[in-house]
């Protein structure tokens, strides 16, 4: 029986990288991981297909899977709601695929209260400096947006010690392969393989008593 797959959460400063790296994990590898699939309230953009880029609801449906208590996670951003639906990353770990998650430290440590295994991650630059070079060669967002996002990685900067890993971002390659290993070790921590030692308790008991 394949073992459980692990949530793992995505957090870090904007411009760390953290969206290319789960792209490259998910492409590297389509057999390990899943990528969580969102629900949403906006309607769905030209190209944008059910289950793939969004779970679309109406505001009815949405509100009654809050009331459910069907999300993860949830939140309401310029009039539509966005949320994590629990069923869909139930079913894909029961499949025995990682599902990747990217949320924003609160949200992280409300999941890590709902699945208490679940694994952080938080992924930054190797300094301030190099963040401000990553956020102005985009090349799409004002000054003023880029300040606005500094202002915000020191804020989240506060939370970092309630991560399981920091993924400090330098070399693409080097990191993806980094946090992948990371996964595939947490894979043998004993948390995660209670199911394996009972059977084994079992069977060497078994053995013991002739059978």
């Amino acid at each position: 029986m394949a073992q459980e797959g692990i949530l793992i959460v995505f957090s870090g400063f904007s411009g760390a990288g953290k969206g290319t790296i789960m792209k490259e994990l998910l492409k590297r590898y389509p057999d390990t991981y899943a990528l969580s699939v969102s629900a949403t309230t906006r309607a769905p953009r030209p190209g944008e297909t059910e289950g793939i880029e969004y779970f679309f609801k109406t505001r009815e449906e949405f509100e009654k899977m809050i009331e459910k208590q069907e999300l993860i996670e949830y939140a309401r951003y310029v009039e539509n709601y966005y949320g994590t639906p629990k069923a869909y990353v139930e079913e894909q770990l029961l499949k025995g695929k990682d599902v990747i998650l990217e949320i924003e430290i609160q949200g992280a440590l409300n999941i890590k209260k709902m699945f208490p295994r679940a694994l952080l991650l938080f992924v930054a630059t190797c300094d301030a400096k190099t963040l401000k070079e990553r956020l102005l060669g985009r090349g799409t967002e004002t000054l003023d947006v880029i300040h606005a996002r500094l202002k915000r990685a020191g804020e989240e900067s506060q939370g970092m010690e309630n991560y399981d890993y920091l993924v400090v971002n330098e070399d693409l390659e080097h990191t993806v392969e980094q946090v992948h290993s990371i996964i595939c070790n947490e894979h043998k921590r004993v948390s995660h393989n209670l199911d394996f030692i009972a059977r084994i308790r079992e069977d060497l008991e078994g053995f013991l008593k002739g059978e």
